[in-house]
C-alpha cells in the first residue's frame, strides 16, 4: 500500500513537471507592441547617443569586433556594431550571438523600425518576437530614461551600415524556457534630476552594468549579498580575469579611495583614448573599458563615487589575474 502511494506521488510530480514545461514551452514572452515613433536626429540627440553607446553604456564591447591584444581591447576600425559570436570558453547556455546592429539592411538593422530597436534595447524582445539572452542588459535599460533611449537610437542609425552575417542565438534547454518571462512592456522614464549626485550616480551604474561585471555569479544568478564586490570570472579562451572589489571595504574595495583619487583612476587613461592604447599579454589583459569610462567626464565620475559609497561595504579579496605566474 505504501509503495503504492508512493509511485502515485512521483507520478503526480512528474506529471506536474510536465505540465510547466508544456506551460513554458507555449507561453510567450509578454510583448508590447513598438511604438512608431522616428527619432530625431538632431546634432543634440546624436551627441548624447555616442556618449552613451561608445563610453558609459560601451555597447562595442559586445556588439563591436574588438583588438584583445590591445590594452581594454577597444574596437578594430570599421566594425562598429558588426556584432560577435561569444565563445564557448564563456561557459555560456548555447551559442549566444551579439547582434550586427549597424543599419545593414541584410545583416544589420537597416529593416528594423526605432520602434522596434527601443524594444529591443529597453524591453528585450527582437524584431521577430524572440526574447533576447538577457546577456543583453535590457533589464538595466528599463530604467533608460525615454531621451536617452531615443538619442541612443539615433546614435546607432548613423553607424556605417557593416555587411557581416551571424547565425541566430541558439539557447539550451531549460534556459530557452526561463528566460520568455525575462521580458517586460517599460513605462515612460523621465530625466534624472543631476543635482541629486547620489540618485544620477545610480542612474549612472545602472546604465553602465556595473554591478553586472563586478558581482559573483552563482549558475547565473548574481549574489544577494555581494553586489560589487567582484570575483566574477570572465574567461575569453585566451585569458582569463576577475573583475573588482568596488565597494567601499577597506581592506579589499575601494574604501580608502577619495573621490579625486577615484576620479584620477579614470582620468589616466584618457591619453589613450586620444592616441589609442597599448600592446597588453594575458598577464595584464582587461576587459574592464578603463578608455571608454575615461572619456566621462569628472561630474559623472564624481556621480558614480558618490553612489558607490552608498552602498555596503564587502570584503572579497580578489585576485584579477589568476593565470599571472607569481613573482620571485
Amino acid at each position: 500500500m505504501i509503495k503504492k502511494l508512493i509511485l502515485i506521488s512521483v507520478a503526480f510530480v512528474l506529471g506536474l513537471v510536465v505540465l510547466a514545461v508544456a506551460f513554458l514551452g507555449l507561453r510567450g514572452p509578454t510583448i508590447a507592441t513598438p511604438s512608431s515613433i522616428a527619432v530625431e536626429m538632431s546634432p543634440k540627440n546624436l551627441e548624447r547617443g555616442k556618449y552613451l553607446y561608445e563610453n558609459l553604456m560601451h555597447c562595442d564591447g559586445c556588439h563591436g569586433q574588438n583588438d584583445y591584444t590591445r590594452f581594454a581591447s577597444p574596437v578594430l576600425p570599421g566594425r562598429s556594431g558588426a556584432g560577435q559570436v561569444f565563445p564557448k570558453e564563456m561557459g555560456l547556455p548555447g551559442t549566444i550571438v551579439a547582434s550586427n546592429i549597424t543599419p545593414d539592411s541584410d545583416t544589420g538593422l537597416g529593416r528594423w523600425t526605432d520602434g522596434e530597436k527601443l524594444r529591443a534595447v529597453r524591453e528585450g524582445i527582437s524584431k521577430d518576437g524572440r526574447p533576447l539572452f538577457p546577456m543583453m542588459p535590457y533589464t538595466y535599460y528599463r530604467k533608460m530614461t525615454d531621451d536617452d533611449a531615443y538619442a541612443l537610437v539615433a546614435y546607432m542609425n548613423s553607424l556605417p551600415a557593416v555587411r557581416n552575417g551571424l547565425p541566430k542565438t541558439s539557447i539550451d534547454f531549460p534556459v530557452s524556457l526561463m528566460i520568455k518571462g525575462v521580458p517586460q512592456p517599460v513605462v515612460p522614464v523621465k530625466d534624472i534630476d543631476r543635482r541629486n549626485t547620489v540618485k544620477y550616480g545610480e542612474y549612472l551604474v545602472t546604465l553602465g552594468g556595473c554591478v553586472e561585471c563586478h558581482t559573483p555569479q552563482v549558475r547565473g544568478r548574481l549574489v544577494a549579498d555581494k553586489h560589487f564586490s567582484g570575483g566574477r570570472m570572465f574567461n575569453v579562451g585566451f585569458a582569463r580575469v576577475v573583475s573588482a572589489n568596488i565597494t567601499r571595504n577597506d581592506e579589499s574595495g575601494i574604501g580608502r579611495w577619495t573621490e579625486t583619487q577615484f576620479i584620477e583612476k579614470f582620468a589616466q587613461y584618457r591619453g589613450y583614448a586620444e592616441k589609442g592604447s597599448p600592446k597588453v599579454s594575458n598577464d595584464d589583459f582587461t576587459l574592464m573599458a578603463w578608455v571608454n569610462y575615461a572619456r566621462l567626464p569628472d561630474e559623472d565620475l564624481r556621480a558614480i563615487y558618490n553612489y558607490l559609497r552608498t552602498q555596503p561595504a564587502i570584503y572579497n579579496a580578489v585576485d584579477s589575474h589568476p593565470d599571472k605566474p607569481a613573482k620571485r
